[in-house]
């Protein structure tokens, strides 16, 4: 479990540096339960439980890291215990308590990472770590209409740069604006993920899953990367060519690109 905290850890030290968590901006969850020994399985909770908001039948029992409600990534990448904790979902599904180390509180936008945890439990998917950040350029180009259609913005971010296609391979998706922390972008965030790694939440940022937190932070990267290519074509006074359609199927061929998750 330590090198999993670790990892979290070190990918939010990412996040800050790139500038893509102010303040207390981002959150992430993992998926610890085959690392958690008897010792903390048998510890007394720190919290009494705690709704969900709805039942997730499951998580049943599953314990997950989880960033504090408020807490800062750059803290969190030199304190992750002080500033997220462990939780587990309680056998009803419908509550979770806090087991270790200090009672903080996971992040306001626990339901759509629990409920994308349940999914991916439910789909039998190897993905454990979701993570939710602010990368500034796909911010940014979210802000066009243009861009909030997904065939049109994956399209564009695949023809950047052949590395794009080839290790984000099932592109992006969009969910529309919606309040933070909502019901809304929780089922909107649910619906896309079943058909991507990484959505884009419109005038917000992105939310990513992947196997560990760091197969979620490189997909966020690689995506944003492309995105940055297309701005400073852009910054330079002309819209990028792009790669031609006939190249990125060349790259799917040689690369044996999934058509689905894995």
């Amino acid at each position: 479990m330590n090198t999993t905290i670790d990892l979290i850890a070190e990918v939010a030290g990412y996040l800050w540096q790139r500038g893509w968590a102010e303040r207390n901006g981002g959150n992430t969850t993992v998926r610890i339960t085959d690392e958690v020994g008897d010792s903390l399985r048998n510890h007394a909770a720190l919290t009494a439980p705690i709704p969900i908001g709805k039942t997730l039948p499951s998580l049943r029992g599953h314990y997950l890291y989880a960033k504090g409600t408020g807490k800062r990534m750059r803290d969190l990448a030199r304190r992750p215990m002080e500033n997220g904790s462990i939780i587990r979902i309680c056998d009803d599904g419908a509550h979770y308590e806090i087991v270790a180390d200090q009672p903080v509180m996971p992040t306001s936008e626990l339901p759509s990472h629990l409920e994308v945890q349940n999914y991916l439990i439910e789909s039998g998917s190897s993905y454990r770590a979701t993570l939710h950040t602010h990368p500034i350029e796909l911010v940014a180009m979210s802000h066009t209409r243009r861009f909030l259609d997904a065939d049109t913005l994956t399209h564009t971010l695949w023809s950047m740069i052949p590395e794009t296609l080839a290790f984000a391979p099932l592109g992006i998706g969009v969910v529309p604006y919606a309040l933070p922390g909502s019901q809304v972008l929780a089922d909107g965030t649910l619906a896309e993920i079943k058909k991507h790694n990484v959505v884009l939440w419109e005038k917000h940022g992105v939310f990513a899953v992947g196997e560990d937190i760091v197969e979620a932070f490189d997909e966020v990267d690689v995506l944003n990367k492309a995105a940055i290519l297309y701005m400073s074509a852009c910054s330079m006074g002309f819209i990028p060519d792009g790669m031609t359609d006939q190249a990125m199927t060349d790259i799917r061929q040689v690369f044996h690109l999934p058509d689905s998750r894995k």
